[in-house]
């Protein structure tokens, strides 16, 4: 079975929660709230692309989505009940409009109209900064088609504007999503 125009996708790891951490062997429970956006699993494998689908991304590819694809939310009622992305059996439905990057093999690509930035720690200076990274600023990870079309390249040190970065975990790794639109200024690393 094939959507018309939605990937039909299944939680990476089969959970439709990241919030398990081993340790020791021995695994612990992070978080149990199902409300909590940031331990929702992020990561979707693909069962089935859409019909007539010509893009990169083909069956057995990872794909990062937004955060509502599987979580559970309470009803008026209270009772829990899956988003309007799940289809049946732990399958559901992601449109274009909720993925960000998609992985082939063991290389991760971002989706047009979206790059991904490395939070820089801060810099050292007289002026005392209450934070841990510079704000408004970052390290090119993943550029899109239309961030390379303007030179900027993986290792460029980008500005971003204001309230326009949205954090994930991939691989491992803190990184904000940002509409190209949004980056504002770049200087070049000379990779």
């Amino acid at each position: 079975m094939k959507s018309p125009n939605q990937f039909i996708v299944v939680p990476a790891n089969e959970s439709r929660y990241d919030n398990v951490k081993s340790i020791e062997g021995l695994d612990i429970i992070l978080n149990t709230s199902e409300e909590e956006a940031s331990f929702s699993n992020r990561v979707a494998i693909v069962l089935k692309t859409p019909i007539d689908y010509s893009g990169p991304i083909e069956e057995g590819d990872s794909i990062l989505v937004h955060h509502n694809v599987f979580k559970f939310y309470n009803d008026m009622y209270g009772r829990r009940q899956s988003g309007k992305s799940f289809f049946k059996d732990n399958q559901f439905f992601v449109d274009e409009t909720q993925y960000y990057m998609y992985k082939k093999i063991s290389k991760w690509y971002a989706v047009e109209p979206f790059c991904f930035v490395a939070p820089l720690p801060k810099t050292e200076t007289y002026i005392y900064k209450p934070f841990t990274n510079e704000p408004l600023m970052g390290v090119m990870e993943y550029p899109c088609q239309s961030i390379e079309r303007h030179g900027i390249k993986k290792g460029d040190v980008v500005t971003f504007m204001p309230d326009s970065e949205y954090e994930f975990k991939v691989e491992d790794k803190k990184l904000y999503r940002i509409r190209s639109k949004n980056i504002i200024a770049y200087e070049s690393k000379g990779n």
